[in-house]
């Protein structure tokens, strides 16, 4: 036990669903202006050579935030600062918060600084298909240099928000992204004639957007008191933990990332465009995977790590249970409705100024395959930390090596045939990676079941019952009222919005009455208790 005195600052949890829906909202925030952010974007670049450039440029950091922020990072940091809550005073807290600040913000000065320098050899290897496009290939370097830095600035975000996740302060973490889409919207719309190459105009926004993200960060801290002061210190023992837990996490949690760059990687072979109808597919599959499913997987990981820690293993098993009933709650019908309206949700957002109709139908294709995958993106996100909060590393790693390596051999067999029948090589690397993120996700549940680390609580098949009837009733409903989409295309923007909501609105409601009538109820869906 430690003194009252020495004990941070903390207030009694809101719950799960609660915490859920509060980082939920915020994300959402976010991920509306993530979308006006993307609007803007694609009327200013479109699909061009500039906007492949620039999107490779972009998701090396963008990469590196799923993995700091969201990902690995989290895993490993989590359940080690859970331990010394449990067991030290507040100056532990503080001392390892600072040692790993230390060892972090260090070490990833020097990866940027090296980096910065090697801008074309980074080029070569994430892009290795601009190498016989002099023009796109400079572009990218030069632009790489200026996004990089923002890789150690949101790294560090997501230490401080992994710090304040862990006290149950979710809020500011969640909604710390609106900053980046702020910034985008501002170089896109304003600051973009200020460049002799416009394009410019979104790499230093980027890099601006870490700055204000990472500053946002510090007066929650504190207030609690934990506003890290960096030491370099690898040989603390909570920072060679962390270390140990952290390296092979890097595969086991964000391997469908990883996927996303190796997809990058092969359709910059691929015709110019590819990425950039990657990009946009991609950005929206995300809609409802950062909305709800990094959300719940945010609110669980403390709990999770808490529970294990204190040898509460019912809880445990429960909360993973809970989770895993919204998930299937919200994403089995996001998948479907994506997979149904992907182009006439592209034709509302994107078509307009430099996006046409080709780079519409492309993106729509690659949609409706990352669509297939939804499901299982969610559930690695929700799985993935049954693992970790037990501080069992080499289970995921194993999976995560394997779901790599048939992305790998899938990609091959289904993009360049893809491209050399119809051309569509770019939806072949979207569908192997759900398929890979399905093989991921099975692995890991099949992990958790036989090592007894959680167990299906009882009215699963009830619940599967009544989930693929609501979401039958949704779907008919959805194809009844979604006109052609030759339709779509003659509408003026506000009729485009106006027949998506209407759509939207009739299958959510569609589909929430059927689960009522079938005898869906909140108690059925009640959040075990949090710490």
């Amino acid at each position: 036990m430690t003194d009252s005195s020495e004990s941070t600052p903390t207030k009694k949890s809101p719950g799960l669903l609660r915490s859920s829906a509060l980082v939920g909202s915020m994300t959402m925030t976010s991920r509306v202006l993530g979308l006006a952010r993307d609007v803007a974007v694609a009327a200013f670049v479109g699909a061009s050579a500039n906007a492949d450039a620039f999107f490779v440029a972009f998701k090396i950091p963008n990469f590196l935030r799923r993995l700091f922020a969201e990902g690995a990072f989290s895993q490993a940091f989590i359940p080690v600062l859970a331990d010394y809550k449990e067991q030290g005073s507040q100056a532990a807290v503080k001392g390892l918060i600072d040692r790993v600040a230390g060892v972090l913000g260090g070490t990833l000065l020097l990866v940027t600084a090296f980096s910065m320098l090697a801008a074309p050899i980074i080029t070569m290897i994430f892009a290795p298909g601009f190498v016989s496009q002099p023009e796109k290939f400079a572009l990218t370097a030069e632009m790489i240099r200026i996004t990089f830095p923002y890789l150690m600035l949101i790294s560090m975000t997501g230490f401080c928000g992994a710090i304040l996740n862990s006290y149950g302060r979710f809020a500011v973490p969640a909604f710390t992204p609106v900053f980046l889409n702020i910034s985008l919207i501002f170089a896109a719309l304003v600051a973009a004639p200020w460049f002799e190459e416009p394009v410019f105009a979104l790499a230093w926004g980027v890099l601006f957007a870490g700055v204000i993200q990472l500053l946002f960060q510090f007066p929650s801290l504190y207030r609690l008191q934990l506003v890290p002061r960096p030491r370099w210190d690898t040989g603390d023992e909570g920072v060679r933990r962390i270390l140990k837990l952290m390296v092979p996490a890097l595969f086991g949690v964000s391997v469908s990332q990883i996927n996303l760059l190796l997809d990058t990687v092969l359709a910059s072979f691929l015709p110019t465009g590819s990425v950039s109808w990657l990009y946009y597919s991609d950005r929206l599959a995300e809609l409802p995977l950062g909305i709800f499913g990094i959300a719940i997987a945010t609110v669980i990981l403390p709990n999770l790590s808490a529970h294990r820690a204190a040898a509460r293993e019912s809880q445990f098993s429960s909360t993973l249970d809970w989770a895993l009933r919204w998930v299937l709650l919200i994403g089995v019908p996001s998948a479907l409705a994506l997979m149904l309206l992907a182009q006439p949700i592209l034709i509302t957002l994107f078509q307009y100024g430099e996006l046409t109709s080709g780079d519409v139908a492309m993106s729509a294709l690659s949609l409706q395959a990352y669509s297939v995958g939804l499901i299982a993106f969610m559930l690695v996100k929700i799985l993935a930390p049954g693992f970790y909060a037990r501080k069992d590393t080499a289970t995921p790693v194993k999976i995560g090596v394997a779901a790599m390596v048939a992305n790998m051999i899938l990609n091959l067999l289904l993009a360049f045939p893809l491209m050399y029948l119809w051309n569509i090589g770019h939806v072949g690397l979207a569908l192997a990676t759900s398929l890979a993120a399905m093989l991921n996700a099975g692995l890991l549940m099949r992990g958790l079941l036989r090592r007894g680390f959680f167990h299906f609580q009882p009215g699963w098949a009830a619940y599967m019952s009544r989930l693929l009837l609501a979401c039958t009733c949704m779907v008919g409903v959805v194809l009844w009222l979604v006109p052609e989409t030759d339709i779509w295309l003659d509408w003026h923007w506000q009729r485009r919005i106006g027949e998506l909501l209407l759509i939207c609105c009739a299958g959510v409601a569609v589909y929430f009455a059927a689960h009522g009538l079938l005898g869906t109820r909140m108690s059925h869906l009640r959040a075990p208790p949090a710490v």
